[in-house]
């Protein structure tokens, strides 16, 4: 099988000259649908018979813990793709979505931690869901740890994809979490296949919301891959050029 046209996808040039077109139109998804979900769910949506208003921080919590899962899939796919493959774009993806899903994984933790105060009456208990999505945030440290420890950027740039291959076992666990072990957190009541457990004028704000972060993961992602291909590559021509014609 030719693969001439997959590592031509991967190129550094390539991705850098195609997705630069694509960012303005991310950043103005993610501004008009964060605004919409925000005055929408923070607003507008009634208050809970039980929770009362403290539930709202779910427009937030819900959004930031779905991307920190996918994100760290994303890490991890890239990094696969480049030991097997040694592509210098992939290892740019990964690194950049080490540090998106770092900033994700402590927001999902700290509105959960102010969420579970009135609702469970404490900041932090050890269970399950808490502590495995602990352990995200420090793999996520990890790779970028790793990413910057070697002196050589090869040598690095394994070390950060061997380990986060071998933390994708814990999304699992954080998922199936709550259905395994006793837990403070309910099951889940967002679902793909069966109906969802939420009223339908909670989730639709939820809904715009979670678009909202995939399209500012996407922007967030793009951005920080460009930059550090620039990085990587500032001794091509091609790098040279584009560094010279944007100032």
């Amino acid at each position: 099988m030719n693969w001439q046209w997959f590592h031509r996808l991967g190129s550094p040039r390539w991705f850098y000259q195609k997705t630069g077109a694509w960012l303005p139109w991310l950043a103005l998804a993610s501004v008009v649908l964060l605004s919409v979900g925000s005055v929408w769910g923070l607003g507008f949506v009634y208050e809970h018979g039980q929770q009362g208003n403290s539930y709202r921080i779910i427009y937030i919590h819900v959004p930031a813990a779905l991307l920190a899962l996918a994100g760290y899939y994303v890490m991890a796919i890239s990094g696969a793709i480049g030991l097997i493959w040694r592509m210098k774009l992939s290892f740019a993806v990964m690194r950049a979505a080490a540090s998106i899903g770092a900033v994700l994984s402590f927001i999902c933790l700290v509105t959960g931690s102010l969420w579970g105060k009135p609702t469970w009456g404490t900041y932090w208990e050890w269970e399950a869901r808490m502590t495995s999505m602990l352990i995200l945030l420090f793999l996520y440290i990890g790779v970028i740890a790793l990413s910057h420890a070697a002196s050589r950027e090869q040598s690095a740039d394994k070390a950060s994809a061997l380990l986060a291959l071998v933390g994708t076992v814990n999304i699992p666990i954080i998922y199936w979490s709550v259905n395994w072990w006793n837990s403070l957190h309910q099951r889940a009541t967002l679902r793909v296949i069966e109906e969802s457990r939420i009223d339908p004028v909670m989730f639709y704000p939820l809904l715009i919301m979670i678009i909202g972060f995939y399209c500012m993961y996407a922007w967030t992602l793009l951005t920080h891959t460009r930059t550090l291909l620039l990085k990587r590559e500032m001794r091509t021509k091609w790098a040279q050029d584009e560094l010279l014609g944007g100032r």
